[in-house]
């Protein structure tokens, strides 16, 4: 099994929910989960896997923690590590935002030789627009968590099958 490092940014615990969730199905150990807040681009090192969340805020905005996090990450070289992304977003009130903000890392990460996996069918989503949608798919699993909580556990479940699918385990 390939060694797994999940990373988030979460202003009110839902993001850091979601990743302990995550965490729990696939058999990562608490002390590989890690807030961007504390912690250091060199924790990246040890891991084959890195599995990065952030909510989104007000009109596409990152999380506040990412914004100091992701300049240091982006300047890495990530040769060879699998990454995969995963957010929180509100479809109703900022549905022409839907989970921006892990496009925004996305973006942001891919020069620097990651190879991105876990990308997500967009169909059984009700949003208008996101720069988290890239050739028809998100880049990774999108949660609505005030409107569509319901369908996390079913999204979490189908995000790690696609994980899996592309080389995670």
């Amino acid at each position: 099994m390939k060694t797994i490092g999940i990373f988030y940014g979460s202003s009110n615990g839902t993001t850091e929910s979601v990743a302990k969730q995550i965490a729990e199905k696939l058999g990562v150990k608490s002390a590989d989960i890690h807030n961007v807040g504390q912690a250091s681009p060199a924790d990246f090192a040890s891991y084959e896997v890195l599995l990065l969340g952030s909510s989104t805020w007000g009109a596409g905005d990152l999380q506040d923690d990412w914004y100091d996090f992701l300049p240091k990450i982006k300047k890495l070289d990530l040769s060879g590590k699998l990454v995969g992304l995963f957010g929180c977003g509100d479809s109703s009130s900022f549905s022409d935002t839907f989970c921006d903000a892990i496009g925004t890392i996305y973006n942001d990460l891919k020069a620097t030789g990651c190879k991105f996996v876990g990308s997500m069918d967009t169909s059984s989503y009700t949003y208008d627009d996101s720069t988290a949608v890239v050739d028809g798919k998100f880049v990774g699993l999108a949660l609505d968590e005030m409107n569509e909580d319901d369908q996390t556990p079913v999204r979490i479940d189908a995000w790690i099958e696609s994980l899996k699918k592309d080389g995670v385990e």
